[in-house]
């Protein structure tokens, strides 16, 4: 999670900031959370919770995952998006993707919150990962390495993968995905809400 220089950056991140940080408190406050208990679940300071939940720092999408889980929320719910469950087609265009400043997307293909799971499109560019730090969170997950090579760290061990390579784990465990190659890299990842 990195403050963030709002005078660099285009309307629409700084509007997905602040959308993501009245959220945070909004959700921390239903629960009946201190920032510090939410410290506690999270491992992150309360300084930099804090900064989320003005909307002066960015996060990662691991540290999104992170943060709504501990909240006993959904990553869309952190995003202020609620798309119907019960849509049969979920056109491209409509998708929503999140992006970070780290260089790294996420396009939320399906959310079907009735059946708890999330489909995804994350991409990551040259030297980047999902978190700086491995995280964990509820759940259990699916990556299918659509092209590009990515390293998938799970509970300190390292996995290689190509294009067409796959891996599953418990959420639970501590991970981290990153792109290890010289290109561009894209994974189809599911994820389940309870293993």
């Amino acid at each position: 999670m990195n403050k963030v220089d709002r005078t660099i950056l285009p309307d629409g991140m700084v509007d997905v900031l602040a959308t993501i940080g009245q959220n945070v408190r909004r959700l921390r406050s239903e629960k009946g959370f201190t920032l510090q208990t939410l410290a506690k679940r999270t491992r992150l300071s309360p300084s930099m919770l804090s900064l989320v939940e003005r909307g002066k720092a960015g996060s990662s999408i691991g540290t999104l995952v992170v943060l709504a889980s501990a909240l006993g929320a959904e990553m869309s719910d952190l995003l202020g998006d609620h798309p119907r469950d019960d849509e049969l087609v979920s056109r491209s265009k409509a998708q929503r993707v999140v992006e970070t400043a780290d260089g790294v997307s996420r396009r939320i293909v399906r959310n079907d919150r009735k059946r708890g799971i999330e489909i995804a499109i994350n991409e990551y560019r040259p030297a980047t990962a999902s978190s700086p730090v491995p995280v964990r969170h509820a759940g259990f997950e699916y990556g299918i390495v659509l092209q590009g090579r990515l390293e998938i760290t799970v509970q300190g061990q390292k996995h290689v993968l190509g294009s067409g390579d796959s891996i599953a784990y418990p959420s639970t465990q501590p991970h981290r995905i990153a792109n290890v190659g010289a290109k561009r890299a894209r994974a189809l990842w599911i994820n389940l809400r309870s293993a």
